[in-house]
């Protein structure tokens, strides 16, 4: 008596591929990418903007500002970075500067999607994305907030690092027995 092999079923699920982003609606047309490195940002704009689409700049303010000026010229409204550590700090607030509407996405959500091997094809997809509106902007405080935050974080730090001082005396003296009596 021969057994029916069983037909492994196909999931009714498949992979999301770059031929469906095209058929969604553009929402930034004029937007920009920014794989965000501790030395290097790779920033990626519309093919059609530039005969060099991907370029790699400096993290130096000289060649943040040069980015910012290629944008420009690139006639970019709107950049997305992501948000990795404190490199973006600078390059958020200099593209401010410059008038770009600027957005931090949080990492998380978008290396968790599949694809994209180096720093070239991750500025290329995060400009793709933007473009047709599918990364969330990250919740970033007005500027006197900002202030106010970095205030009280660094008195934070003060009181810490005072209190691990005392604590260092206070070992010193018993070392070498030169405790006041209470």
């Amino acid at each position: 008596m021969l057994k029916a092999e069983a037909s492994p079923k196909k999931s009714s699920k498949r992979k999301a591929t770059v031929q469906d982003l095209d058929s969604l609606p553009v929402l930034h047309l004029n937007a920009a990418g920014i794989d965000v490195g501790s030395a290097e940002h790779y920033v990626a704009v519309a093919a059609h903007r530039d005969p060099q689409p991907v370029r790699k700049f400096g993290s130096f303010t000289a060649d943040v500002h040069c980015m910012a000026q290629w944008l420009k010229a690139c006639q970019v409204e709107t950049v997305v970075m992501q948000a990795t550590g404190v490199y973006w700090v600078a390059l958020y607030q200099i593209l401010q500067e410059y008038g770009f509407d600027t957005q931090v996405v949080n990492a998380r959500y978008t290396k968790s999607l599949p694809g994209r091997k180096t720093d070239v094809q991750e500025c290329q997809w995060l400009q793709q994305l933007h473009t047709f509106g599918l990364l969330n902007n990250s919740f970033r405080p007005p500027e006197q907030i900002q202030v106010l935050r970095s205030y009280l974080r660094q008195r934070e730090n003060l009181v810490a690092a005072t209190s691990m001082c005392v604590q260092h005396m206070q070992k010193a003296l018993t070392e070498m027995n030169l405790q006041q009596p209470m």
